[in-house]
Order: C-alpha cells, then structure tokens, then sequence
C-alpha cells in the first residue's frame, strides 16, 4: 500500500485521505502558487499504526499515552524514510491534518499539534506519532464533542514539508474577519518563523489592503520584542535584533506581492481564505489555505461622515435613543419618527396648552442611527417654558410624574396593548395589521415620554439626598449614599426572583416537565415583553428565551445566588448603617435625611418599574410585522428591511423588489462605529448641554473616563456584548461591556464581574442594577465597545470612573 502522497498527487477530493490541510496544499501546487515541496502520510498510515499497535480510541483512560508508547509499523516507516530523503534530508516542518480539519464550518485550528525544524528520520517518525498523539489530548478530545464528531469518526494524515528559512511570516487573511468585509484583505507579519504569529506569542504589524487595488488602507506597525528561530532541531524564542523591532516587515511593494497570492488562493478555492505565508530571500511561499471560519455577513464600508439631514440646530442621543444603540432597520426609522414627535408635541400641549411650534422637532437617523432634532428656535422655545412645563408634570392629565404615570399613561398603554392582542393577526386584513403596528408603536412612545417624566423625579430625588449626605451628614467611613438606597423591590429583580425560582424548580425536577414548561410559559408571558433594543426588528425575550435559560442554567450551578438572600442582606446593611446615622444626628438633620431618604427609596424602584413595561407593544407588534410579510410575499423577517413606502405598495398589490441584501450589509457596516452623541460636534454645544449627557465625548489616552455608577474595582476578562445575539458568549467572572442596557439585559448581571457602558450615568439602570448585584460600574465613557475588545483584561475601577486595559 502507498502510505504518502505528494501534494501534486492530492485535492479537494482527498480530504478523508489526505485531511483538511494535505488536501487545501494539493489544491494550492495545483493552481499554481508558490508551496515549498512536501508530502502526505495519509489516514491509511494512521489506520495502519492504530491496528498494528491494538489500540482502541473508544476506551477509557489514557488513549495519548498509548499512541506516544506505541511503534510505527516497518512499513510506513519505511515510505516515510523514502520521502524524507526525496525531500533532501533538510530540516522539515511536520503538521498535522485530520479529516475534519480545514472546512468552512470548523477549522479545529490549534487543536492538534505541528513541529518546525524537523532533523533526520528518526526525529521525522517521532513527530508523526507525536501528531497522531495529539488527536487525543482532553482539548482536541473536547473540540470535536462540542463539534458532535464521534472518536471513531476521526482520523489524522500528516503533512511533511520542507522547511522555509523564514526572514519573515505571518497570517493573511483575504476578508476582514471581524467586518467580514470582503473587499479588504487583512495581513498580519512578524519576523522570523510563523509559530510565534499562529501561536500569539509575537507582535505583529497589521496591515489591510484593497482587493481591487492592492493598494494598503492601513498599517499599525507594532514593536517587535521576539521572533521564533530554529535551534537546530527545534525552535526558540530570541530576541529580535534592535534596528528591527520598530521596522515594518513588509514593504508595499511587498504586501502587493502577497496580496496578489491570496487573490490567487481565494479565487481558486471560491471562498475567501486564511493564509499561512512565510518569506526568505525575494520570494513567498504559502504552507497552508483554509477558509475563514464563522466569518462575519459581508458588511458595508463604515461611514465617516455624518451628513446633518436638517440645517440650523442640534441633533441629540438621549431619552429614548438610548434604547436604540445600533443603527434602525428602514421599516422601524420611518415609523418612529412620527411616533416620538408627535408623543413629544402632544405632552407638551397638554402641560402648557401649546404644541412645540411645528417643524422645530423631529427623529431622524443620520447613518442609521436615531437623533432628537430640535430646531434652534425649537429648543430655545422648550428651554424658556421648561419651568412652567415642570409645574404640569404631576398633573394626572398629562400622563407625567409618578400620578399621571400609574393613574393614566400605563393604564392606557395596556389597554391599548390588550386590544390589539386580543385580535389574532390572521383574521386581520394587511391594511389593518400594518394599521395595528402604528397604533402601538405610538402608543409605546407616548408611554415611554410619559416613564422620561418619571425619570427626572427619580432622579432629583437621588441628586438631593445623595448632596445632603455628602455635605451634612457622611463621615470618614461611612458608606457610599447609594448603599442607603439598595435593596428595594422592582420589576427587574422581580424578574430575576422568577427565573431563580424556575432554577430551584429545575434542580429538582429537571426542565422537562410539564409543570416546569408550564412555569417558564408564565415567566415569558409577565417579562418576556422586555426589549434589548427598542427597533422591532429585535426579537423579545418572548421570541428567543435563549438568554433567559441561559441564566437559569447558571442559577442551578453552584455558583447561583438567591436574589432573596442577596436583597435581604443589602436591606439589612442599609438598615443597620441608617440606625447609626441617625442616632447621631440632630432633629433637625435627622428629620431633613428621614425625608429625603424616604422620597429617593420611593421613586427609585418606580423608575425601574417604569421602564420595564416600555415594550408590552413589541410581541404583537412582532406578530403582526410577520403576519404581514407572509401576507404580502416578502417573508417574516424580510418585512423589516422595507421601507413605510414599500410596505404599502406591496400591501396595494404593487411589485417592489428593494435591495434587502445591500441594506443588510450597510447596516452592519455603520454597526461598526459608534455615533457622536451630539451633532454638530461644536464646542457651544458641548458647553450648554454635555453636562447632562455622559458618554458624549470621547476621552483620549490609554485609560477610559467615565462616571462612577457603583463602587468597587476589579480586574477581569472583558466581554464586548453589542446585543442579544452575543449574550451566549458571556461567560461567569467577565466584565460587560455594551452600549448601553435596558431591564432586558438584567439577567446578565448575575454573572458579571463589572459593568462597564458607552452611555448612561449614575442613575442609569446599568448603574442600579450593579449597585443592587455589588459589582462596580463605570458608565457614559463614550467609547468603551470600540477601544476594548473581548479577552482584553480590563481593570474598573468604580470609584474613580476609570478603566484601563491591562
């Protein structure tokens, strides 16, 4: 039997006899690109080590050791002597390739072992058992069980090929694998071997290039401490020479070069591809293709500019913006605009008599993203009633303040929410679903202006105790004012003691029962309503429950708390700390701190109450949206690509065939920045309003600056969550870093080790919710998702409103 192949000799087709890796090299010399020469001891040779040597990968205990204990039978190493003589008996590199190695869905990258500088037969042979050893380390062993791929269902050739004596190496990749943008290559080049570059244990220079021009776009050129060399029969790490570490190691009529291989390579293979390369002398070579795993959807160029829509005024992002932190799907932008503005010009009738003059406000997107828009003119008008307008806050009328709140605007919202889910959308003509969207979308942004006048009496009733307490009360060692206020009830903890309570029902029962389903169906059915992101295009809790059991599964571990517990500890620590402050005070600041204490507890869980109830509208809302697509041919979840214009033409009968795909692609392409929180960015207006609006410039320099939510510091993992679609990858002990969060994301809460927001402040619910949990927060630094990435260590520091990457 022939035991090894030459690369000539391999394809696409050999996969199960040559592995991921010997197959993609066969295809490279076959297209013609530059690959040092090797061969391929196949999966026969494997199979035939296996059954020579008895060895039975289906037992337990150690399936390694027995492979490394084991002899390579005389006949594959004798082909295997043969071919390193063809090879020149120079030093070699020894990969491996398993058969489910190198796909587009899974790259096991990493997972089994490669050895450079390889000397002589002997040497050759034990690396190839070493790499038929490291199928069976507990990390690969794990790889392919979270893959579903059975032991039996595996087996490994391997790849000898002949060393590059590498001046230079390193990575390219022909799209942006965090973008996905496929008009970009991304090369990553470090001197001396490729290890310390696939392995992370070197600097690299970054640089992206234009496919179409090969023309660079970008270069970090990093400092180069070390490089891997060969020892003589293996590698080291050494130093890289001083006239070298700040050099760049590609020229550009290099990275052309390269760029011009990968082009090659991609359109060989018809997919865009990761590329391991190496340098020596004037010339490349290529020692590895693969296709770029979980490659993100092909996204836009990011905007750089950010065109004013309307002229003569200011464009904000706040209030209700906050809960709209990526860009708007078309369908949703055109029929909030009318929703907020009009909420907005009728609260303000009803508390001063008068509409906002018509045209002065509106709730545009500038490159997706929504704003205020107040007219110059506009705000000034706003600005000079503001006093009077605060005096018809508390009226029940005008649905403001805590009365109007309770007594009109949320009775109402959930009547108007009650109608419509009484009416089942399939009985519904397309004309009136789409009717029944506006309805409550309207509905939902009259109720969220009402719950933006219950925020500032929550919040002046902070600010007012919390500066009482500083200046006529705390003394060196007494708490934080916040400490006073914790432990209160409120929707978002409620929510959290039901899932605890299906959590304790699951470690006794298990989670498939009909009395546990039955219990979950009631959870969804109180708080599945809450939103992640206000655009509803975004499925509710109550549309993917993902999360939500997530949480419950991490409740039912050891390291799950019992909010209960958790709440009457903090009410007994207030209590006990409020007792001693008291006791020391005069009547007249001890009746001042009873009073504004009693007011800040009272309003403080009606905020978060408030809020929690903003998206009862978004499940029907949602059920109607996709009714409707089916209805009119679009499909459900291409109806929210539409624009208002489009949906009724489809609804009248008319053809439209609007560009779904480039929308999708823009949209993820202005998901890459981070809106100015204000517009124009002119310091007058940073002046007049930047006070109130954390988060709105960016702060420069390695550390980031916030404002501190809740105290404490710690030092751990970050993870970047830019919404729903990421909160499976939270893992317990990191720190949360996002935009911003809503009630939606409180059950993350329980397993982060801080918080750290883009936008929000002190009396934002990131920061209630971190105090209630204990763990400290930093909020509004303006720019924390784009300046840390997930895996960064990261030290927050929630006293001093700081956070540095480690």
């Amino acid at each position: 039997m022939d035991f090894v192949r030459t690369f000539a000799q391999l394809g696409a087709g050999d996969v199960a006899l040559a592995g991921g890796k010997g197959a993609n090299l066969g295809e490279l010399v076959r297209a013609g690109l530059p690959v040092p020469p090797g061969v391929v001891l196949t999966t026969d040779a494997y199979a035939a080590f296996v059954d020579a040597a008895g060895l039975d990968v289906t037992a337990a205990g150690d399936v390694r050791a027995a492979f490394l204990a084991a002899a390579v039978p005389h006949e594959v190493a004798r082909e295997v002597r043969a071919a390193y003589a063809d090879l020149g008996a120079r030093p070699v590199a020894v990969r491996s390739s398993a058969t489910a190695e190198d796909l587009a869905d899974a790259s096991f990258a990493g997972q089994q072992e490669t050895f450079l500088d390889v000397r002589g037969e002997d040497g050759v042979l034990d690396a190839v058992v070493r790499c038929w050893a490291s199928l069976w380390t507990p990390r690969a062993i794990d790889y392919r069980a979270r893959q579903g791929i059975a032991p039996v269902d595996v087996r490994l050739a391997v790849v000898v090929q002949r060393m590059v004596e590498a001046e230079a190496s390193g990575v390219l990749f022909t799209a942006e694998p965090t973008t996905g943008r496929r008009d970009r290559i991304l090369i990553s080049a470090a001197w001396g071997l490729g290890e310390s570059v696939v392995g992370g244990l070197a600097a690299t220079d970054e640089i992206v290039v234009d496919k179409a021009t090969l023309a660079e776009v970008g270069r970090t050129v990093a400092t180069k401490s070390e490089m891997t060399v060969p020892t003589g029969g293996g590698t080291t790490q050494a130093p890289v020479p001083a006239d070298r570490r700040r050099t760049g190691v590609l020229d550009a009529a290099a990275v052309a070069e390269l760029a011009r291989l990968g082009v090659r390579a991609e359109e060989h293979f018809g997919v865009p591809q990761d590329v391991e390369w190496a340098r020596a002398g004037d010339g490349f070579a290529l020692v590895q293709s693969r296709p770029i795993t979980a490659l993100p959807a092909p996204a836009a160029p990011p905007p750089e500019t950010w065109p004013l829509p309307y002229p003569g005024g200011a464009y904000f992002r706040a209030s209700i913006v906050e809960q709209m932190p990526s860009p708007l799907t078309p369908l949703f932008a055109d029929l909030i605009d009318p929703a907020v503005t009009g909420s907005i010009r009728e609260l303000f009738a009803q508390m001063l008599g008068q509409p906002v003059p018509e045209g002065d406000i509106a709730f545009p997107t500038i490159n997706g993203y929504a704003y205020y828009f107040y007219r110059t003119r506009g705000l000034a008008w706003m600005i000079l009633r503001l006093p009077l307008a605060l005096r018809g806050l508390n009226r029940t009328e005008t649905r403001g303040g805590v009365r109007g709140w309770r007594e009109r605007a949320h009775p109402t919202y959930v009547a108007a929410v009650a109608e419509w889910t009484a009416r089942d959308p399939a009985t519904l003509s397309a004309e009136e679903l789409l009717d029944g969207v506006v309805t409550l979308l309207r509905a939902g942004a009259t109720y969220y202006t009402a719950v933006q006048s219950v925020i500032p009496l929550a919040a002046t009733a902070e600010i007012a105790f919390t500066t009482f307490y500083d200046r006529a009360v705390r003394r060196p060692g007494d708490p934080a004012a916040h400490v006073l206020l914790l432990g209160e009830d409120s929707e978002p903890i409620r929510a959290e003691r039901s899932l605890y309570a299906l959590a304790v029902q699951a470690r006794a029962t298990g989670m498939d029962t009909d009395t546990w389903r039955r219990g979950f169906r009631e959870h969804l059915g109180r708080y599945g309503h809450a939103v992640f992101d206000l655009d509803f295009a975004q499925p509710t809790a109550a549309d993917d429950p993902g999360t939500l059991l997530d949480t419950i599964r991490f409740q039912m571990s050891d390291r799950g708390t019992d909010p209960d517990v958790r709440r009457a500890r903090l009410r007994a620590e207030r209590d006990a700390r409020t007792r001693d402050l008291r006791s020391r005070l005069d009547p007249v600041r001890r009746r001042i701190l009873d009073a504004l204490l009693s007011r800040a507890r009272t309003l403080a869980p009606v905020r978060e109450d408030a809020l929690a109830d903003v998206g009862l509208a978004w499940p029907p809302m949602r059920r109607m949206l996709r009714e409707l697509g089916t209805r009119v041919g679009v499909g459900v979840d291409d109806v929210f690509w539409l624009t208002e214009a489009e949906l009724r033409a489809a609804i009248r009968g008319e053809e439209v065939s609007p560009p779904l795909d480039e929308r999708r692609a823009l949209r993820r392409g202005r998901a890459l920045v981070s809106p100015p929180q204000m517009l124009p960015e002119a310091r007058w207006l940073q002046l007049l309003v930047g006070p109130f609006m954390p988060g709105a410039e960016t702060p420069a320099g390695e550390e980031l600056t916030g404002v501190p939510g809740s105290t404490g510091s710690v030092t751990a993992p970050a993870r970047v969550l830019r919404g729903p679609e990421d909160f499976g990858a939270m893992e317990p002990g990191e720190v949360l870093v996002a935009r911003m969060t809503t009630p939606a994301w409180t059950s993350l809460f329980a397993r982060a080790a801080a918080v750290v927001t883009d936008i929000g402040g002190p009396l934002s619910h990131s920061s209630i919710v971190a105090r209630e949990y204990g763990i400290p927060a930093v909020l509004g630094t303006g720019s924390a998702t784009d300046r840390i990435r997930t895996g960064d260590r990261v030290r927050v520091d929630g006293d001093a409103g700081t956070v540095s990457v480690i």
